[in-house]
């Protein structure tokens, strides 16, 4: 299993150490779920975040978080990350952005693993999984904050 980290927005590099941590936090998603494979996160910006939203999804907007599955044998697809929106979430939310950037790419890694939040029952399982991995990982649970 391997993390490729595309650094496209050099934002992402003022948060020291982010990169290990979201590789980290790739690798601790596909070890809960028993999954092996490759993947890719793309750290960049809101505009490049907008153009893929529009072009994969038909929303011109941006976006936290895009996963992109692929269709290969060993490699599960990539993960993207745009860093404006991460960081005005973060502050919103009152959260560190390395936290919140974990925690997206642990969302985005469960994606690529066919993990969905379309109704009630798939939302509460992945979140339940997402709190589980970032537990590990030393990042409460998003949701009992918010509760």
């Amino acid at each position: 299993m391997s993390v490729e980290l595309l650094i496209k927005d050099s934002q992402w590099r003022r948060a020291r150490g982010l990169g290990a941590r979201l590789k980290s936090a790739a690798a601790r998603a596909l070890k809960q779920t028993h999954r092996k494979g490759d993947l890719t996160v793309l750290l960049t910006g809101d505009e490049e975040i907008r153009a893929l939203n529009l072009s994969f999804r038909g929303r011109d907007a941006p976006t936290d978080v895009l996963s992109f599955p692929a269709t290969a044998e060993n490699y599960l697809g990539d993960v993207a990350l745009a860093y404006g929106v991460t960081a005005k979430d973060a502050k919103l939310a009152g959260k560190r952005l390395g936290d919140h950037a974990v925690h997206l790419v642990v969302h985005g890694v469960l994606h690529l693993l066919g993990y969905d939040h379309m109704t009630a029952r798939e939302a509460k399982a992945m979140q339940a999984l997402e709190a589980r991995v970032l537990r590990e990982l030393g990042i409460a649970d998003p949701w009992a904050e918010a509760a």
